[in-house]
């Protein structure tokens, strides 16, 4: 039994936490190592975020899986990641559907080779009656593109009448984007000690709480990402009011 988890408030989790998985090149190349070698052992602390989640019913949980940008790496390192992602996906897709988790996956996957984007697909398939949770996977995503293609269909259903430019605001906007069905993104976290955002969910973060971790990729663990959700009850989210204001509520 985690320590750390049993400091949890179960009536104040996170809806959607969302992770920038960073660090496994460089926790290889403190090994020795080629960079591979940090993605090839990078798949346990998936699984451990995703245990995670489900141990404590947080229902929505993101992984920045391969970005937009990640297409410019070296052609052996896309290669492996790719190779990485088809042999995960076989390896976990039978675990993933008994623990009743419906998986989803965002980002231009037309770019994907043709054996990834069927596998993936076929987990989509096979989990989507699933209701225990969500994990999400932004795979060959940029947060700068989906907000442009949205732009640019919203744009198309002006001009085709469908859509009234009175009428966009922001929940019409949302309607637009890869995670339409999915709610904000509470909690964002990224490990490797880097404190950028690299693209990721711009628009679903609007209001999160970010939390930069020291930690490489490959080390992350349950009870850190247990600690993450204590750091998070910890904080008052405001919106934009004030203390007092959130108080009388």
């Amino acid at each position: 039994m985690s320590l750390i988890k049993d400091k949890i408030d179960s009536e104040n989790l996170p809806q959607h936490v969302a992770i920038i998985m960073d660090g496994n090149g460089r926790w290889a190349k403190s090994r020795g190592e080629e960079r591979t070698f940090g993605h090839k052992n990078a798949i346990d602390a998936v699984r451990n975020a995703i245990n995670a989640c489900n141990e404590i019913n947080i229902p929505y949980l993101t992984l920045y899986t391969f970005s937009s940008e990640n297409w410019k790496r070296p052609t052996e390192e896309v290669n492996t990641l790719m190779s990485l992602l088809v042999e995960t996906l076989l390896l976990e897709a039978e675990e993933i559907f008994t623990k009743g988790l419906r998986m989803h996956v965002i980002g231009n996957l037309e770019k994907l080779p043709s054996l990834v984007k069927d596998q993936l697909l076929r987990v989509v398939e096979l989990t989507k009656e699933n209701t225990k949770g969500n994990l999400v996977l932004a795979i060959s995503y940029g947060s700068q593109n989906e907000i442009l293609n949205a732009v640019k269909n919203i744009s198309a259903d002006v001009k085709e009448g469908k859509v009234d430019v009175e009428n966009i605001d922001e929940k019409l906007f949302e309607n637009y984007l890869y995670t339409k069905d999915f709610p904000p993104v509470d909690l964002l976290i990224r490990t490797s000690g880097e404190t950028r955002i690299s693209n990721f969910l711009l628009w679903q973060i609007a209001y999160a709480e970010l939390q930069f971790l020291n930690v490489l990729w490959p080390d992350f663990s349950k009870d850190i990402f247990f600690q993450c959700i204590v750091d998070y009850q910890s904080k008052e989210r405001r919106y934009g009011l004030t203390g007092e204001q959130i108080k009388i509520q």
